[in-house]
């Protein structure tokens, strides 16, 4: 097990808050979260934000190649250390939003996974990118801070239940496997985590007729939450549809006039979007 104090002092590593940086040192946590999964040498993983590498070593024991992306200039020579003695394991420096993330995992011929303990500040806008972008990833293995993850898997009707809900479970099922103390990390977060789960598919994403619209429809469902999804998605700058075309489309589904967006299922979702490209 790398000894993170140790690292940190030997590098004279100074963590920068801004990019969220704390590192896991709990073993336990970190063999769920392989375990989770459920890895072969036929994978090929995807890490985001190593750190120093303590699950990076874990992954690439049971997975056949990891390419591990780290932002952070400061930290490589120490990663460098901690991974030398595996040849399967590739480290990038560079800003995950600006890889070409289908030309790093093409030509792999077994199964992409995603398993990360992501950096809190950009957990939306990562996940997001993997999941609009219909790259070949058999699931994601993801520690979140435990709101996040508690709405990425909310179902309808519930408090959690929003755009990011949507958003996730239209292409894959989310499930939440288990939280995380705060107590496991150096330096410790204002925040307790979670490690979330979502085994992607296309079962959705097939039946939507333009994602675009799709998005537009979700985004304005939820823009104003207590407001009806007939007053949320009237004249909605991305969407311009009166308020009469938005009450047909509600009669068409069978809802009632006065139902709120967090009410609404993925797959009406769906269904409501592409009324909309009908009407």
């Amino acid at each position: 097990m790398i000894n993170t104090n140790e690292i940190l002092n030997k590098y004279r590593i100074r963590l920068t808050k801004s990019l969220g940086q704390n590192f896991l040192t709990d073993i336990n946590v970190l063999q769920k979260i392989v375990d989770a999964g459920d890895l072969t040498k036929e994978d090929l993983v995807l890490e985001i934000g190593p750190g120093i590498g303590a699950l990076t070593v874990k992954l690439a024991q049971k997975a056949g190649s990891v390419i591990a992306v780290e932002l952070d200039k400061n930290l490589i020579p120490a990663l460098n250390e901690t991974t030398g003695s595996f040849e399967n394991i590739t480290i990038i420096n560079n800003d995950i939003l600006k890889v070409d993330v289908k030309s790093l995992i093409s030509g792999w011929n077994g199964s992409v996974k995603v398993i990360s303990n992501l950096p809190y500040y950009v957990t939306t806008p990562v996940v997001m990118m993997f999941l609009e972008n219909n790259l070949p990833i058999e699931r994601m293995v993801l520690m979140v801070q435990k709101e996040v993850a508690q709405r990425m898997s909310a179902q309808p009707g519930t408090k959690d239940y929003g755009a990011l809900s949507v958003g996730v479970q239209a292409a894959g099922y989310a499930k939440l496997m288990f939280n995380v103390s705060r107590n496991c990390f150096i330096p410790k977060p204002d925040v307790d985590s979670s490690v979330l789960r979502i085994m992607l598919h296309d079962n959705h994403l097939k039946m939507i007729k333009d994602r675009g619209v799709f998005f537009q429809c979700v985004k304005a469902a939820f823009s104003q939450r207590r407001k009806t999804l007939l007053n949320a998605m009237s004249n909605y700058p991305g969407l311009m549809l009166n308020k009469e075309t938005v009450r047909e489309l509600i009669k068409t589904m069978k809802l009632k006039e006065t139902v709120r967006g967090e009410e609404l299922s993925v797959e009406q979702f769906i269904q409501l979007s592409n009324h909309v490209i009908e009407s």
